[in-house]
């Protein structure tokens, strides 16, 4: 695992570039501390810099970038190729004689054998990848199939920046960019900001799957080829898969082994993390079944029962006799991740689970330099509870004429979220416990508002919406297109549970779980891998039919069979706990003051994107109690805490935020 930078300046205005690719690099060198490497060409004003983790050949002759025997091609490249081995094999049977053993090489070797299209194709691996073609005058950005790796893009002044993180390209003495202020609501509808939108106007991410070519004049329209979508495997025939149920358990267990194998190969320390779920127990499982000795295993617990999963994963590992190390977090401990949160994420991310991953791969990195993780597994095999809700609410209401949803929608909403509260306090005592909740008038509100839904697909988006209306937040923000409201982007021929999987493989998972795993194990300098994510997992699990993942109202039927095998049923069988932190109830003790420096309306003014007095209310009915708007505020948050992170403009208004809330209460 590595980072990645450069430029091309075609009108030559980076001054002293070598210096520059070094700051540059030196901006994410928590990405690879190991090496560093520089390359300018002062003809075309094409400069690489790359940060190296040594995870296969540590030696010098890994060391990029890399340049090919022939001369023609140079590379930087973050990630891992898998089968390079067997690539590598290949070749030396046609002649080609390597120098070292990193699969870098063998990368450059591929292309310069099968050009680039047939070689992305022929890698398995996770990679973002700048290729310099000397010959052609080219330079080509490439990212692997599922988004594992990240690669931003953007031109400043005529000049064309890239690398694996905003940090580098802020580097550049070029830089000057606006925040978009489209993507911000964007941004604040998921916590997260969709591919391929980036926080700055005129920057992009790179899409999954595709690669970007690049000549001198055409750095603002590149030339974008796919060389692998997820939609080729999910249009692909259902039920191709021929067999009984035993024949496909025994298929899915085989080619987890054998990924699972590629992904244990490296010349450093190597281990896993585990929650005692599902899929991290498979993961682990099937590594000890190919490990000659213990393998490392890594989790967190908290002491609230409500996110506690530390004994699950305690158990599992002590029947897979695994080597395993916990750590309980203290809120305190918890919360002092936080400040550094805008720094590790590097653009806009609000997912709350971001400081449990953090925390844990930060007591990895203490014992290994690669950990193996069991992220895709829902999305793969129909795992999120959110599935069968979703599904559940479209099946009871989409029978229901639309005024008459429309009427009870205005019936809910007419009546105040404090009314609701203050009706389901007087009849608490009535209430069987299991239909108690806090907030309830909150929750009704939401109700309330699916209930206008035309189709499933409205229902699952208003479901992982963390806004409902971002544009009202926004000072002059208009949401932009995502996948998740693009009807063609929705496969017409899926069930509608493989249509919430399929939305979740082209977002939430790349755009959220996967950038959150790689920001909080590349800020500890870990290498994380998912063994979920090789194409040929990915390839199989769409081609079993939807039986063999949900079945009886269950996800992930196929793959508990398989976890079976080696784990008693009654250690994994429990209700999902989720991943997260009471963050709704430090806002209003430990971190309120932290918050109120972030959303005073000073601070709000200084960014000058919002609509404060939106803000403000919400932020004031939160933290007094009546309303429950942490969904939100986080995302808020998150962008305050990003934004003066690299700007210097921070003014606090906690005197005039007491004074706010004492009016209020």
């Amino acid at each position: 695992m590595c980072g990645i930078a450069g430029f091309w300046d075609t009108a030559t205005i980076t001054k002293k570039p070598e210096s520059v690719l070094r700051n540059m690099a030196n901006a994410i060198r928590y990405r690879g501390p190991d090496d560093f490497g520089v390359w300018h060409d002062p003809t075309t004003g094409i400069g690489l810099a790359h940060q190296r983790l040594s995870i296969q050949d540590l030696s010098e002759l890994g060391h990029q970038p890399m340049t090919s025997q022939s001369g023609r091609y140079t590379i930087i490249f973050n990630g891992e190729i898998y089968n390079f081995i067997s690539l590598r094999t290949g070749l030396e049977k046609i002649g080609y004689k390597f120098h070292g053993h990193s699969d870098t090489e063998v990368i450059l070797a591929l292309i310069e054998e099968r050009g680039i299209e047939d070689s992305l194709r022929a890698m398995v691996g996770m990679f973002a990848i700048a290729l310099w073609d000397k010959f052609a005058d080219k330079l080509y950005l490439i990212r692997d199939r599922y988004g594992e790796k990240p690669l931003y893009y953007g031109v400043c002044e005529g000049v064309l920046l890239f690398s694996s993180e905003l940090k580098a390209i802020r580097a550049h003495p070029c830089f000057n960019s606006d925040i978009d202020r489209d993507v911000l609501s964007t941004y604040l509808r998921f916590n997260y900001i969709p591919t391929p939108y980036c926080i700055y106007k005129g920057f992009r991410k790179a899409v999954p799957g595709t690669y970007l070519v690049f000549y001198a004049g055409n750095f603002s329209q590149p030339e974008c080829v796919s060389y692998w979508t997820v939609f080729d495997d999910a249009n692909s025939p259902r039920d191709s898969f021929s067999g009984d149920d035993h024949e496909a358990i025994d298929k899915l267990e085989q080619v987890l082994l054998d990924t699972i194998s590629d992904k244990m190969i490296a010349d450093v320390p190597l281990g896993a993390f585990l929650s005692g779920g599902v899929d991290s127990s498979t993961i682990v499982a099937l590594m000890q079944k190919q490990s000659r000795r213990k393998v490392r295993t890594f989790s967190i617990g908290f002491h609230e029962d409500a996110y506690n999963e530390a004994h699950y994963a305690k158990e599992v590992a002590s029947y897979l006799n695994t080597e395993h190390t916990e750590l309980y977090v203290t809120p305190e401990m918890a919360q002092s991740v936080i400040p550094d949160l805008p720094l590790i994420y590097d653009e806009p991310f609000a997912d709350v689970s971001q400081i449990p991953t953090y925390l844990v791969s930060q007591l990895a990195r203490q014992h290994v330099t690669v950990s193996l993780s069991g992220d895709g597994g829902d999305e793969l095999f129909g795992g999120y509870t959110r599935y069968s809700w979703a599904t559940s609410i479209w099946r009871a209401m989409r029978y229901v004429p639309l005024p008459f949803r429309r009427a009870a929608q205005a019936l809910i909403s007419g009546v105040s979220v404090e009314r609701w509260n203050s009706v389901a306090s007087l009849i608490s005592p009535l209430t069987p416990s299991q239909f108690k909740h806090s907030h309830p008038g909150d929750k009704l509100h939401k109700l309330a508002g699916v209930l206008s839904s035309t189709s499933g697909v409205d229902v699952y988006r208003y479901l992982v919406s963390q806004s409902k209306s971002p544009d009202l937040l926004v000072k002059g923000g208009r949401e932009l297109p995502t996948a998740l409201n693009d009807p063609s982007a929705w496969g017409a021929s899926l069930d509608f549970s493989e249509q919430m999987m399929l939305m979740d493989q082209l977002s939430y998972l790349r755009d959220d779980i996967l950038t959150k795993v790689d920001r909080a194990a590349m800020a500890v300098s870990l290498e994380t891998r998912v063994p979920f994510l090789d194409h040929r997992v990915t390839q199989l699990a769409w081609r079993l039919p939807l039986s063999l993942k949900v079945r009886d109202g269950k996800g992930k039927w196929i793959l508990r069979q398989v976890l079976y095998k080696y784990v008693p049923e009654k250690l994994i069988e429990r209700p999902k706990t989720g991943f997260g932190v009471p963050i709704a109830e430090w806002l209003r003790r430990d971190l309120r003051e932290w918050a109120e420096s972030l959303l005073s309306p000073e601070a709000l003014s200084v960014s000058d994107c919002w609509n404060i007095d939106v803000v403000r209310g919400k932020w004031i009915e939160h933290v007094t109690g009546r309303r429950n708007w942490w969904y939100e505020i986080w995302g808020v948050l998150m962008f305050q805490a990003w934004r003066f992170s690299i700007d210097d403009r921070f003014v606090t208004g906690a005197k005039s935020f007491k004074k706010e809330v004492e009016a209020n209460t």
